[in-house]
C-alpha cells in the first residue's frame, strides 16, 4: 500500500514549499555540488551555496635522516674537527643571486669575452652576467664595489629564483 503524503509545507507569503528547499539544500551537500535549479509549472526554485576554496599548502618532506654511525667511526675524532671549522668559517664576500627564472650567460655574445672573471675588480653597477628570462636578456649588476671572488654558474646554465650567482667582495 502506498503511504499517505504528508501535507507540503508552504510559506503563507509566497506559496515555496520550504520542504522542497530543503531537500533541495540536502541534495547539494550529499553530492558535493555548488547550485541546483528546479522547475514546476511557473515555479521555479534555485539553491546554490559558495563554496571556499583554500590555497594549497606547501609541504616539504622532512631531510632524510643518516643511518646511526658505527662505534669505530664515532671514535675517530679527526672526522669531526676537520669538518667544524669549516662549517663555522664565516662567508667572505657578498653574495648576487639570481633576481628570476632564466638562463645565464657570462659574455655579451658567443664568442665575446666574459663580463667578469675570478680576480677582476668590479665597480658598483657593472654588469656582472646576462639572464634571459622569457627572450629578454636582463643585465645582473653587481650591488658594491669589489673584488669577484667566486663565479657560481656555468655559461648557459637554468638558474632558479634566489640562486646564487658570483660572490663579489
Amino acid at each position: 500500500m502506498a503511504e499517505p503524503k504528508a501535507p507540503a509545507s508552504k510559506d503563507a507569503s509566497n506559496g515555496i514549499d520550504t520542504r522542497l528547499v530543503r531537500k533541495l539544500a540536502d541534495i547539494l551537500a550529499d553530492t558535493g555540488l555548488t547550485e541546483i535549479e528546479v522547475e514546476q509549472g511557473d515555479l521555479k526554485i534555485r539553491v546554490a551555496r559558495e563554496v571556499t576554496v583554500a590555497a594549497p599548502q606547501m609541504t616539504y618532506a622532512a631531510a632524510p635522516v643518516a643511518p646511526p654511525q658505527a662505534p669505530a667511526a664515532a671514535a675517530s675524532a679527526p672526522v669531526a674537527t676537520t669538518t667544524a671549522p669549516a662549517a663555522e668559517e664565516p662567508q667572505r664576500g657578498e653574495i648576487v643571486k639570481s633576481p628570476m627564472v632564466g638562463t645565464v650567460y657570462l659574455q655579451p655574445q658567443p664568442g665575446s669575452p666574459s663580463f667578469i672573471k675570478v680576480g677582476d675588480q668590479v665597480s658598483a653597477g657593472q654588469t656582472l652576467l646576462i639572464i634571459e628570462a622569457m627572450k629578454t636578456m636582463n643585465p645582473i649588476p653587481a650591488p658594491a664595489a669589489g673584488v669577484v671572488l667566486q663565479i657560481l654558474v656555468e655559461d648557459g646554465q637554468p638558474v632558479e629564483f634566489g640562486e646564487p650567482l658570483v660572490i663579489v667582495e
